[in-house]
């Protein structure tokens, strides 16, 4: 593992970024799909089992959810934000995530980049596609991964993946929580979103 991790530990959960702490760490935070497997990755990839609450319904991500990091390197704060594109919540409640993540994303002073994550089965879908537009009008970088890569065979994969990339022009981390493959790569990419230099090796 590259990556040592200290500690890890939930902060705050808001469904307003005003009711959030103010940032004093540099912040990544996490976008995608309600069935796209981010609290599963973000707990992989904090190497824990259940900091990150899953849920076997999509969309149990309600509000936006922080948590604190202390690596080797320095300390950063990650962002679970509420999935979209989960049509079996009520429309009211659906309708604030938007302004909720929209706020989020253009105002929050720590944020240093956000991690879409895409499911490599499904491919970019319009939501996806509304995100990373969203944040290259608002000069945010994304990077991008795509998930649950062992739900494909190998060839697939690298189809999938060669295709995601013609898509989103951009060149996405291929990631299972099952097969625990793209943590490093992620974390890599991440340390040198916040400056913290990514582990060598």
């Amino acid at each position: 593992m590259s990556v040592i991790i200290h500690n890890a530990e939930h902060i705050a959960t808001a469904t307003d970024v005003r009711d959030l702490p103010a940032p004093v760490l540099p912040e990544i935070a996490f976008g995608g799909r309600s069935n796209v497997g981010k609290s599963s990755l973000i707990n992989d990839l904090l190497a824990r089992k259940k900091l990150v609450r899953t849920s076997n319904t999509p969309g149990a991500t309600r509000g936006l959810s922080l948590f604190r990091v202390q690596l080797a390197q320095g300390s950063l704060d990650l962002v679970d934000l509420p999935g979209y594109g989960y049509a079996q919540r009520s429309k009211a409640e659906r309708k604030t995530w938007g302004p909720m993540i929209e706020n989020f994303l253009r105002a929050r002073a720590g944020l240093r980049a956000v991690a879409v994550l895409v499911d490599l089965r499904r491919g970019l879908g319009d939501d996806d596609r509304m995100l990373l537009e969203f944040l290259e009008s608002i000069d945010r970088a994304p990077i991008l991964v795509a998930t649950k890569v062992d739900k494909l065979a190998k060839n697939a994969r690298q189809t999938a993946l060669a295709q995601l990339k013609r898509e989103a022009s951009l060149t996405p981390i291929p990631y299972s929580t099952e097969e625990h493959l793209g943590r490093d790569a992620l974390w890599q990419a991440v340390l040198r979103a916040v400056s913290l230099g990514a582990p060598q090796g």
